[in-house]
């Protein structure tokens, strides 16, 4: 077991760099990236950094030549033959050889694209432009490496007893929460934490408190290094990205309105089984669903990431009940800002009528809240999103328009287009 308060005393990063592999990342993020690089190779976007929490000044808590250094350094990154051996060899929710050669043969030539930094207003602008199946591959680690600068200046004025101090206390109220979690019936869990975790370490050491705590209840891990570290199920889908691009593509209207159903197919073709998950609410469940072809509703699942997530499961058991499917087959995947109290409500409340599953992310992998003065490590909102394709903006509405993104006119017209109404707008924790 690491001495995590010892290492992060002793500040050497480059035994501890932020990032250490290609494969630091979402498993999601794979797997979307080779449909990417099927489908829609010469795409060129831009990704951008978004400081949701305004109050949190990062360009004043981050010195700017570390985050370059780190930033540097993950440029400097390549697919490592264990590594490469271990995507093209293993098993993933029971398929071998999930990733292509051609797909394999790509990416163990990669070294991520140049990035652009400054600072603005007391916040990075960092951005990201390039070949799509290329710069999507900076959001997960451009995150990792904000949010652990960000700890880290919190950190570097602490003793080292205070360190073990900090961790011990951390550790126990992981361990607590582990505790409530174990005598929940037929609880699935996995770790969905690591775009804003507190480090790797500390994700790590998360991961390895589930897997003793929790045994079969916990299923995996989104990250893929850890996942090959321990030898668990490394677990993930599809994500917003994918419909936001393609929207951006369509040239009409009504190309737009089919643009979340075209990604779908095409991910039809590519996957099956417990891969076949609806992410249905970039621009609205409701309406997604209402207009969704009859072959996605023979799909494995759904996962429910914005808004009220109970509200979003009736909605998603209604409609498999007026396809002519039986709910209590089907996956519910919760994913939005969740932990113990809300777990313990939504499986309560869908046990038996769905199959429920849990992607448990920052309040896993990094909730500190009250244990240091002023709430200094505190988990905020940060995301890196796409925002634009082949010029053209892209567009996010979610079931939460505290989640909202795109220009104010291209809000208006997806709305107009997906029949978007009023929404109840919730606090975005995390």
């Amino acid at each position: 077991m690491v001495d995590i308060a010892t290492r992060v005393y002793n500040h050497k990063w480059k035994i501890d760099p932020i990032v250490r592999s290609l494969i630091d990342t979402d498993f999601y993020k794979l797997l979307m990236c080779q449909s990417v690089f099927r489908n829609k190779p010469d795409t060129q976007v831009t990704f951008s950094l978004i400081n949701r929490t305004t109050r949190i000044p990062l360009a004043e808590l981050i010195d700017e030549g570390e985050l370059r250094e780190q930033l540097d350094h993950i440029r400097s990154l390549s697919l490592a033959r264990g590594e490469s051996t271990w995507m093209r060899g293993n098993t993933f929710y029971g398929k071998r050889q999930m990733f292509t050669p051609e797909f394999m043969d790509w990416f163990e030539k990669l070294r991520l694209p140049p990035y652009h930094l400054e600072k603005r207003d007391g916040q990075y602008e960092l951005t990201f432009e390039g070949p799509w199946p290329e710069v999507m591959l900076w959001e997960i680690p451009a995150l990792a490496v904000l949010m652990e600068l960000r700890g880290r200046a919190t950190l570097a004025g602490m003793g080292r007893f205070e360190l073990q101090v900090l961790y011990a206390r951390a550790m126990t109220k992981l361990w607590e929460k582990v505790e409530r979690l174990r005598d929940i019936p037929d609880l699935r869990l996995a770790d969905f934490g690591t775009r804003r975790r507190h480090s790797y370490l500390w994700q790590d050491w998360c991961v390895q408190a589930m897997m003793e705590g929790l045994g079969e209840k916990f299923v995996g891990t989104s990250n893929c290094l850890i996942a090959m570290k321990r030898d668990i199920e490394a677990i993930g889908t599809n994500a917003h990205e994918l419909p936001m691009v393609y929207a951006a593509l369509a040239e009409t209207d009504a190309a737009l309105a089919r643009a979340p159903y075209d990604v779908l197919a095409d991910w039809h073709e590519e996957h099956s089984g417990n891969l076949r998950i609806i992410l249905p609410d970039t621009y609205g469940t409701e309406g997604f669903l209402a207009n969704a072809p009859d072959w996605l509703a023979g799909w494995t699942g759904i996962r429910i990431d914005s808004g009220d997530p109970a509200k979003g499961a009736e909605i998603a058991i209604d409609w498999w009940r007026s396809r002519g499917e039986d709910p209590r087959e089907k996956l519910v995947i919760f994913s939005d800002g969740l932990d113990v109290d809300k777990i313990e409500a939504l499986q309560a409340q869908f046990a038996g009528r769905v199959r429920v599953s849990f992607g448990w992310g920052t309040l896993l992998t990094n909730d500190f809240r009250g244990l240091v003065p002023d709430e200094a490590l505190a988990p905020f909102s940060l995301v890196c999103k796409a925002v634009a394709a082949n010029g053209r903006p892209t567009v996010k509405l979610s079931d939460n328009p505290e989640k909202a993104m795109g220009p104010e006119g291209e809000i208006a017209r997806y709305k107009r287009v997906f029949g978007v109404g009023e929404q109840e707008r919730v606090e975005v924790v995390v």
